[in-house]
C-alpha cells in the first residue's frame, strides 16, 4: 500500500540518499507532509526495473493487459473521494474538481485498454511477384513520463494508460508539488495486479531525473507535460541521444465571441466557470477573451459581476469556487502580469489583488480593454485573470488569436455555421472548441501546434505514440 514513498520495482521505498521534500498545502502555506526527494540514482534504479519488466509485459498481450487496466479503473472509481482529498491538499484545487479528476481517470484507462486490442497491421501488395510485405506494430519500450502539478492525475494517466495498454513499461516522475497523487495512482494499479517494475513512480530533482532519462538508452521515449521553456530543454537533450519525445506544453487560449451569440449572459456565465476552473491553472483554460466591439463592454461587465460573486477560500469547503494558486512564486507572477497590463491601459473591473487569506490566493480578476500586446494576452497567465479585448472584424480577431507562439486550444462562440467553419479552419491551434469550453475526451487526440508541443495524447493517435512500426519483406526461397 502506498504511503509517502516512491514505487520502484514493486517496492515502496524512500529516496536512495535519504533526501526529503516538505510538501506545502497551498491554501495555508504550511507544511503538511514530508515525501522522498531523490535524484539520478533513484531514476536509474527505476529505469533498470522498467527495462527488466519490458519484455514480459509486452508478451502478456493486449487482452491480459486490458484486464489489469480495467481492474485499476474500478479501484480508482471506488477510491475517488478518498484519493481526491490528498490531491486537493497538495494542489489546492477545490475538492469537487479533484473528485472529478479522479473519476475521469478510469475513462482513459478503459479506452486505452480496449483500443490496444484493436492495434493490428496491414499487408502491402508488392511490385515484385512472389514477394509479401506486411507491417506490424510493437511497443516502443521503456517510457519516461514527466508530469505537471496542475492536473496530477490527468496528466500522468493520459500517458501511462496508453503506454501500459500497448505493452510499454513506465518510469513516471510527477511534480514535486503533487507527488502523493501519483503514488496513489500507482497504488491502484499495483492493487489491480500490475507486475513489479511495469510502473515505477519516483520523486526528486527534476533536472537530475530528466537527464537520467535522456542519457539512458533503455529509455526509448519521454512524454512531458509542462512549460514550453522546459520542453525546449528536453528537445535539446533529446537531440543528442535521439530519444523520441511527446510534448504537451503551454497554452494561451483565445476566445472569440461574435455578436450573433444567442445569449451573451449564457456565454459569460459558462466562460467564467471555465476560466476559473483550478484557479485558471489549466493549459487549455480560456485566457484571451476577444469580444466583438459592439458587445465587449457588456460582456466585461457581466464577467466582472459574476467573478466578484465567486467564493474564494478553503478548497476542502464544498462552497468554494476558487482555491489558491500552487505557490507564492506563481501568485507573484500573476500579480505582476496584471499590474503591467493595467499600466498598459487595461481597466480592472474587479480583483487585481492578492488576497489576505493564509495561503496563495488571488482575487478573480477581469481586465477590460486589455491591449493585444499586453502580457495578459501575450503570456500564459495560469491564474484567475480574465482579460477582455475588443475587435472590429473576424479577420482582426483571428490575427490576434494567431499572434502568439502557442497553439494548444482555442474557442469560438457564434450562431453562424459559416463563421464557425471558416474561422475554425484559420485558427492555428490543435483543438478548437466551437460553442464548447471543454474540448477533451479519451476518444479524441489532445495536443497542440507551434510552441505548444509535439505529438498527441488520447484517441487512436495517442495509442500509436507508444508503438513503432516494423515492416517485413518475405521473398520466395
Amino acid at each position: 500500500m502506498a504511503g509517502n514513498q516512491q514505487l520502484i520495482d514493486g517496492n515502496w521505498v524512500d529516496s536512495t540518499g535519504g533526501g526529503t521534500w516538505d510538501l506545502v498545502d497551498p491554501s495555508t502555506g504550511l507544511v503538511v507532509d514530508v515525501v522522498p526527494y531523490g535524484g539520478e540514482r533513484d531514476a536509474r534504479l527505476a529505469i533498470d526495473a522498467a527495462s527488466r519488466a519490458q519484455a514480459s509485459w509486452a508478451a502478456r498481450g493486449p487482452f491480459v493487459r486490458a484486464g489489469i487496466l480495467h481492474r485499476a479503473a474500478d479501484i480508482m472509481e471506488e477510491r475517488a473521494e478518498r484519493y481526491a482529498t490528498i490531491t486537493t491538499q497538495e494542489s489546492g484545487k477545490p475538492l469537487a474538481q479533484a473528485i472529478a479528476e479522479w473519476r475521469s481517470a478510469p475513462n482513459n484507462l478503459r479506452f486505452a485498454a480496449e483500443e490496444a486490442k484493436r492495434v493490428g497491421g496491414r499487408i502491402i501488395p508488392s511490385r515484385v511477384p512472389g514477394r509479401r510485405i506486411d507491417v506490424t506494430y510493437h511497443p516502443i519500450g521503456v517510457v519516461g513520463v514527466i508530469a505537471a502539478w496542475n492536473f496530477p492525475i490527468y496528466n500522468i494517466n493520459r500517458a501511462v494508460s496508453s503506454a501500459l495498454a500497448v505493452g510499454c513499461t513506465v518510469v513516471a516522475r510527477p511534480s514535486e508539488f503533487t507527488p502523493r497523487s501519483a503514488f496513489l495512482y500507482a497504488e491502484a494499479l499495483v492493487d489491480a495486479g500490475l507486475p513489479d517494475g511495469v510502473l515505477n513512480v519516483i520523486n526528486g530533482d527534476p533536472h537530475e531525473m530528466a537527464q537520467a532519462m535522456l542519457d539512458d538508452p533503455q529509455v526509448r521515449k519521454i512524454q512531458f507535460t509542462g512549460s514550453s521553456r522546459v520542453g525546449r530543454l528536453l528537445m535539446n537533450g533529446a537531440s543528442r541521444t535521439i530519444t523520441d519525445l511527446s510534448l504537451e506544453l503551454g497554452g494561451n487560449a483565445p476566445v472569440i465571441v461574435m455578436p450573433d451569440v444567442p445569449s451573451l449572459d449564457a456565454v459569460a456565465r459558462s466562460g467564467v466557470s471555465a476560466k476559473y476552473r483550478n484557479g485558471g491553472q489549466v493549459c487549455i483554460a480560456p485566457q484571451r477573451f476577444l469580444v466583438h466591439a459592439s458587445i465587449a463592454d457588456d460582456f466585461a461587465e457581466l464577467a466582472a459581476e459574476l467573478s466578484a460573486s465567486l467564493t474564494v477560500g478553503d478548497p476542502m469547503d464544498p462552497g468554494t469556487d476558487v482555491g489558491p494558486l500552487i505557490n507564492e512564486r506563481q501568485r507573484d507572477r500573476v500579480d505582476e502580469i496584471v499590474s503591467t497590463t493595467i499600466d498598459g491601459g487595461a481597466r480592472a473591473l474587479t480583483g487585481a489583488a492578492k488576497l489576505t487569506h493564509t495561503g496563495y490566493f488571488y482575487a478573480p480578476t477581469v481586465l477590460a480593454g486589455a491591449p493585444a500586446n499586453s502580457p495578459a494576452l501575450t503570456e500564459e497567465i495560469f491564474g484567475p485573470v480574465l482579460p477582455v479585448t475588443p475587435f472590429e472584424s473576424i479577420d482582426e480577431a483571428i490575427e490576434i488569436a494567431n499572434s502568439v507562439e502557442h497553439g494548444l486550444a482555442s474557442f469560438l462562440w457564434t450562431s453562424d455555421l459559416s463563421t464557425a467553419m471558416t474561422a475554425s479552419e484559420r485558427l492555428e491551434y490543435g483543438m478548437v472548441g466551437i460553442n464548447d469550453w471543454y474540448p477533451v475526451t479519451p476518444e479524441a487526440p489532445f495536443g497542440g501546434v507551434k510552441a505548444s508541443g509535439i505529438g498527441r495524447e488520447s484517441g487512436i493517435e495517442g495509442i500509436y505514440e507508444y508503438l513503432e512500426a516494423k515492416t517485413r519483406y518475405f521473398g520466395a526461397p
